[in-house]
């Protein structure tokens, strides 16, 4: 089993990004996967954590996940957080939404592998959100899917047209994007 966890803020798309993620994988024929959304007192700008499960058999756990293989990052604000790295398997992934390169992200999170994906960038350019409050998960969902190879370009296509409310071909595009940039280049950056 497959297990990621996801740090964002209300109104990024944390939960939705889950979501789509799962509905991905499946779309994909890719195996099972479960999407969790942990919900508060959330508000546009609170921290958000939500989680997805991938596994190539039934899923029977459904709590949040302590001990993630990867965490994803959706705003650099909490990326020096412990929350971040608090349970993340040894070795286990981050994949940080920035203009950084993932080089400097492994000098900054030793003993874990590290990827930056520019999806604030991406989504600006496609007009998703604004400067102040981009909305970057559709950008992050396609990094995902190529970083980890969970699902073809056809598969993302059709999951984000179907779970975003507006806007279906910016955000398709922005998925596009990022799974592009991240299928050409070095998938992660090995752990020191």
């Amino acid at each position: 089993m497959f297990e990621i966890r996801f740090h964002g803020r209300g109104g990024q798309g944390t939960v939705l990004l889950a979501k789509m993620i799962a509905d991905v994988v499946l779309r994909a024929g890719r195996g099972e996967c479960m999407a969790i959304p942990e919900f508060g007192v959330e508000r546009r700008g609170a921290p958000v954590l939500a989680y997805a499960r991938v596994s190539d058999r039934p899923i029977h756990v459904r709590t949040r996940i302590y001990e993630p293989d990867a965490v994803v990052v959706l705003d650099t604000a909490f990326a020096d957080s412990p929350a971040v790295t608090a349970g993340l398997k040894k070795g286990g992934a981050i994949v940080l939404n920035t203009e950084e390169k993932s080089a400097a992200l492994a000098a900054r999170f030793p003993g874990f592998a590290t990827r930056a994906v520019p999806a604030k960038r991406i989504a600006l350019a496609h007009k998703l959100g604004s400067a102040a409050s981009p909305v970057v998960n559709t950008a992050m969902c396609g990094a995902i899917c190529a970083i980890f190879k969970l699902a073809d370009e056809a598969s993302l296509e059709a999951a984000i047209r179907e779970a975003v409310p507006v806007k279906h071909d910016e955000n398709a595009a922005a998925a596009k994007e990022a799974f592009e940039l991240c299928s050409k280049e070095e998938a992660i950056h090995a752990a020191a």
